[in-house]
């Protein structure tokens, strides 16, 4: 028997079970997957398993401390949402960012996570707010904490018969989330550097804690700069902090030369980002 090259399940479990008998690419708004079908990004999937239908894996709720994202959540769905806005207005911001109106409507937030492109808009805001990929398959579902979810370029820690269903990202008192992206253009273009930055403070003059910086299109993969946390741990958002953190995450940080930028600018912009963010955070 000929298997189709492309199956619409009308179930989560009908999903599961495919992915569990044969090898499908899931696809949900397919606006990556429809490049790789042109064989730029390498060979086009042979057979393709249509995750649009299921709408268990969509919904943006409150679950006790965490807002709930399902998988096929667009990102003109996150800038509708009036939670995502009052509670993580960043996450609205970096939605804002991903492509044009067309791309926004049928693009989702588990796509994005799951194609694992080291340029991906939404996933430094992911690992800055500390978020769990929530997977599943016949088997049943799992946690991954986003920052192990990306293991190298364009690979993740799913399993062959996994797909991701949900995301929780925890609400922290006094947190303080910041984003910013830095592209050719302002609209409609594929990052050089995006920033996801957070930190606990109850007050303005508190020192940071719990602190967070994750970026993209700086490394293979999306990364959080660890080294970087730990000097702004406990600190105040002073001029000395700030040059002192942009010059470490420099060092930090190993990006690559490609066609949309040079390794030396992003090493520099990533720099000068956050010292602009940590400027601003200290109202100087």
């Amino acid at each position: 028997m000929i298997e189709p090259p492309l199956v619409s399940p009308p179930t989560l479990a009908d999903a599961y079970r495919l992915l569990a008998e044969s090898v499908y690419r899931p696809i949900a708004g397919g606006t990556d997957v429809l490049v790789q079908l042109s064989g730029q990004l390498g060979p086009p999937p042979d057979r393709l398993l249509d995750l649009w239908r299921l709408d268990e894996l969509r919904g943006i709720e409150l679950d006790g401390d965490a807002l709930v994202l399902g998988a096929l959540t667009t990102y003109s769905g996150i800038r509708r949402s009036a939670v995502c806005r009052d509670l993580l207005p960043a996450l609205v911001e970096a939605a804002a960012t991903v492509g044009a109106a067309q791309i926004q409507n049928r693009a989702t937030l588990g796509g994005n996570i799951a194609n694992a492109s080291p340029a991906g808009d939404m996933l430094p805001v992911l690992l800055a707010t500390d978020a769990t990929i929530v997977v599943g398959s016949i088997r049943g579902e799992r946690s991954i904490p986003a920052r192990s979810f990306w293991t190298g370029y364009r690979q993740t820690a799913l399993r062959p018969d996994e797909i991701v269903i949900r995301i929780r990202i925890p609400l922290v008192a006094d947190r303080q989330v910041r984003f910013r992206k830095i592209g050719t253009r302002r609209a409609q273009a594929i990052s050089k550097v995006v920033v996801g930055l957070s930190w606990v403070a109850p007050t303005s003059g508190s020192p940071w804690r719990t602190v967070r910086l994750g970026l993209g299109s700086v490394a293979e993969r999306p990364i959080r700069v660890t080294a970087t946390e730990a000097f702004l741990e406990g600190r105040l958002p002073t001029p000395d902090t700030a040059a002192e953190a942009a010059q470490r995450v420099a060092a930090e940080i190993q990006p690559i030369d490609d066609v949309r930028s040079t390794a030396d600018y992003r090493r520099a912009v990533t720099a000068r980002v956050l010292h602009r963010l940590i400027r601003e955070a200290g109202s100087w």
